[in-house]
């Protein structure tokens, strides 16, 4: 009789072990594979890895002002025990029904697919360590799915896995090379949801002063705006793009935009300093009503502080999102720039974001005070430390 009671206890417990792990499993399974292993594909969204063992990038009071789905009251932070097994999770995350919730979090989960972002960026020379760089800054800290579209030359092409077509996608976000996500890409993606019925792109100024801008002193073409527009972050609506017909100054008759580069560039091959965004701040000052334009803390470059701190939204939350123009991730003009650049790089994921990149870079930024970038590095590492709160 004893013998029947083993196996019966037995057989309970392997089946209770068998249970267990298959929940474990539920958080997983609305991903294609059901979360196992699968070879690389190059159309396929890039997962985040997330950095400190998996844990995810929102806090409850944050994730509604990204449009995360709100739940019942059930886990104390959804999003850590959405990333986690749920038997293994702190009291103090998830409450005393957790395999229970497990299963409603998989339940709404699969009625709420996560949405995918799409990043572009354009790869030429010796780029692919930025290039890398700027992907490793993105996967740190977005929270939903992101999808590269990396367009390289020839002897980068197997270096990136091969290069996408956007014919199909609805919205886009392209960045230079030499940017440096400090926020989730989900913050700069919620734009897409303000703009108006005549919108189709996002941008941040070219500068803020106008006494020190490149376009109100030196252009020999229209720009838009008083001091023209940056392109090395930008939004775009790309269906709306697809759709929209531009007025333009060569003829009467409004052009799509594949009809329209072309002959501008032509018209103004002559007059251009700084290729694409030159075009771009053409056809926007005809069309001013299709841009939507965001505050200088979304692209932050070294003009912001090299003649003095003139980003007044970056000096009252921090940066966002860095851009390292002018060749100063690599060279020791601007260290302040060039700190961050190193720090992200050197970052391995699964590591302690607070103490192998927060703490290091801090102490590297203080020994680049002597600069004007330098005496407010704060600037740069405020969103970053609250970011990191969240992860």
């Amino acid at each position: 009789m004893r013998r029947y009671v083993r196996v019966a206890l037995l057989c309970l417990g392997c089946g209770l072990c068998s249970l267990l792990y298959g929940s474990s499993q539920l958080a997983l399974e609305h991903e294609p594979g059901g979360g196992k292993p699968q070879a690389p594909d190059p159309a396929a969204p890039v997962r985040r890895q997330r950095a400190g063992g998996g844990r995810a990038a929102a806090a409850a009071g944050e994730s509604a002002g990204r449009g995360e789905p709100e739940l019942p009251d059930r886990c104390k932070n959804l999003s850590i025990s959405y990333w986690n097994s749920y038997w293994m999770l702190p009291s103090d995350v998830c409450g005393m029904n957790c395999f229970w919730e497990a299963a409603f979090r998989y339940d709404f989960m699969k009625t709420q697919p996560a949405e995918k972002m799409h990043l572009a960026v354009v790869a030429c020379g010796e780029r692919l360590e930025e290039t890398v760089t700027m992907l490793k800054s993105a996967i740190i800290f977005s929270i939903q799915p992101l999808q590269f579209h990396i367009f390289a030359e020839g002897q980068l092409h197997n270096s990136f896995k091969g290069i996408l077509i956007l014919k199909d996608v609805d919205s886009l976000l392209y960045v230079d090379t030499d940017i440096l996500f400090l926020r989730p890409v989900d913050d700069i993606w919620s734009f897409l949801k303000k703009f108006n019925s005549t919108q189709i792109a996002a941008m941040a100024p070219e500068h803020e002063e106008p006494r020190i801008g490149w376009y109100n002193r030196f252009a020999r073409h229209p720009y838009y705006g008083i001091t023209g527009i940056n392109s090395g972050v930008m939004l775009m609506n790309m269906t709306r793009i697809r759709r929209k017909y531009f007025k333009n100054d060569m003829t009467t008759a409004r052009l799509q935009w594949g009809e329209i580069l072309m002959p501008l560039l032509k018209k103004y091959k002559l007059n251009i300093t700084w290729g694409d965004q030159d075009l771009l701040n053409i056809m926007f000052f005809h069309n001013p009503e299709s841009l939507f334009v965001f505050p200088c803390q979304w692209n932050y470059r070294p003009d912001h502080c090299i003649y003095g701190s003139n980003c007044k939204e970056a000096e009252e939350k921090g940066i966002f999102i860095l851009h390292g123009n002018r060749g100063v991730y690599h060279d020791d003009k601007q260290p302040t720039f060039r700190a961050i650049y190193e720090a992200i790089k050197k970052y391995s994921f699964g590591d302690d974001l607070v103490n192998f990149l927060l703490q290091p870079l801090e102490l590297e930024l203080q020994k680049t005070m002597h600069t004007y970038c330098g005496r407010i590095y704060k600037v740069f590492i405020k969103q970053l430390t609250k970011s990191m709160r969240y992860l």
